[in-house]
């Protein structure tokens, strides 16, 4: 009977010491990390009103028939009358940009396809938000702007139907090497602006012909249970991020997977040399990404390269396999940007490079400014990580920026390549308990 308590009692206190471990979460700069990030209650369409199956509504499963103005009226009509769930049934549907209004959400059945358009005419030219700037751009395929509460559910898809838009980046690239990202009229997958309390959670994002998922001015989102792919080969889908955070502040990414032609999250915010000025743009902060797994990519976590301000970062819990980098930092030297109090930890798997810092100048302006603009990245820990790359340093010593404050910790690392650490780059460098290829770095 003593032994049946004394179990007892240590079950209650090791359940204790967890909740409280849980409470004490902090950011890396020290705050604690609010509740919201533990509480996640799973989308219930049953509670967001009205469900309008949009087959009642003369739209066909006909993937060949585009029905955009069918669907958007659906959306309308549920608008109108107070809101409701637009729901999308088995079956593959066609369509241009469409945009979700307050109190109207998204969701995709099982074997359900929303599938956009090759066809750029298909989707409006408006005033939006891309690589940095706030300009006259495509919509995406899914759009919504000031939508407090708005969630995408389900286990559908949607799909960008890239492949045509691949080949003429490509090709217009092959003629016109100087082209720009933006040059190719390209779509986005889901783009959502001006909104809180958002939720996306259990559908696929595949083949995207731009940025796959574009999150801009967003508090409090939730990316949850998401299955996002664009292809490397054999056609290469240009700028598919998985994820592109623009100005967004307490964002949990969680139990998601990621492979794309680019990078899989990307933090953003604007770009030039007086972006830190623009009221457009801002700062990334208090950003959880966890318990995901990665496929090939350009980089798992990169900071720019349109980004100003981003902190209170942590990136825990992850698997890697086949990306080229694990942490990038894209230093622009048109662009005044500040990198700090990120923390990597409990990385597994297999990278071409850990850690990533260089400057990057594709297609930076200066606006006739003279000068670079001088960054910085500081206060940046990596931690518990077991990894198999062939460069583990991968940082170039540059008078564009400060580099400061890092600490490697507990990492056993195999380098094939470059195992150097060079830590005369960095002012206040600290690693404890380092090995690479068998050997402790002191």
């Amino acid at each position: 009977m003593k032994s049946k308590i004394l179990i007892v009692v240590m079950a209650v206190v090791a359940i204790c010491l967890v909740q409280e471990s849980k409470a004490q979460d902090r950011f890396p700069d020290g705050t604690l990390v609010p509740d919201w990030f533990r509480q996640d209650n799973p989308t219930d369409i049953n509670t967001l009103g009205k469900p309008y199956r949009i087959t009642d509504f003369d739209v066909v499963n006909d993937s060949t028939i585009i029905q955009t103005a069918k669907i958007q009226a659906v959306i309308d009509q549920a608008h109108q009358a107070g809101g409701g769930v637009i729901v999308i049934p088995k079956g593959i549907y066609l369509s241009g940009s469409l945009f979700f209004k307050p109190k109207t959400h998204l969701h995709l059945e099982e074997g359900a396809v929303l599938k956009g358009s090759d066809d750029i005419s298909n989707f409006e030219l408006l005033t939006t938000r891309m690589e940095g700037q706030t300009l006259k751009y495509f919509a995406a395929l899914v759009n919504a702007d000031a939508v407090d509460g708005f969630t995408v559910s389900g286990k559908g898809t949607l799909n960008g139907n890239g492949l045509r838009y691949w080949k003429a980046f490509w090709l217009r690239r092959a003629f016109n090497p100087k082209c720009t990202n933006m040059d190719e009229m390209r779509p986005r997958v889901l783009y959502v602006s001006n909104s809180k309390d958002v939720r996306i959670s259990g559908i696929k994002l595949i083949n995207s012909p731009f940025w796959t998922s574009h999150f801009y001015r967003c508090e409090n989102l939730k990316l949850v249970d998401l299955h996002i792919f664009a292809p490397e080969k054999p056609v290469k889908a240009p700028s598919s991020d998985a994820v592109d955070l623009d100005a967004c502040h307490n964002v949990h990414i969680k139990n998601c997977y990621m492979s794309v032609n680019d990078d899989a999250i990307a933090l953003k915010g604007g770009k030039g040399p007086t972006a830190d000025k623009d009221e457009n743009n801002g700062p990334n902060y208090n950003i959880i990404i966890e318990d995901c797994s990665f496929g090939f990519c350009h980089s798992t976590l990169t900071c720019g390269s349109e980004s100003i301000h981003s902190y209170n970062i942590i990136f825990r819990r992850n698997t890697v396999d086949k990306a080229k980098k694990v942490l990038q930092l894209k230093m622009r030297p048109d662009t005044p940007q500040l990198y700090e109090n990120i923390l990597v930890e409990d990385i597994t798997g297999n990278a071409a490079s850990f850690l990533h810092i260089k400057p990057w100048t594709q297609f930076f302006d200066l606006k006739g400014e003279k000068g670079i603009k001088l960054s910085h990245a500081k206060n940046i820990t990596m931690r518990n990580i077991n990894l198999d790359c062939d460069i583990v340093f991968d940082v170039n010593n540059s008078d564009q920026y400060v580099l400061s404050d890092f600490t490697f910790e507990n990492m056993v690392i195999t380098a094939d390549k470059k195992p150097e650490i060079y830590q005369e780059y960095i002012s206040n460098f600290k690693l404890k308990n380092v090995t690479v290829n068998g050997k402790k770095i002191k």
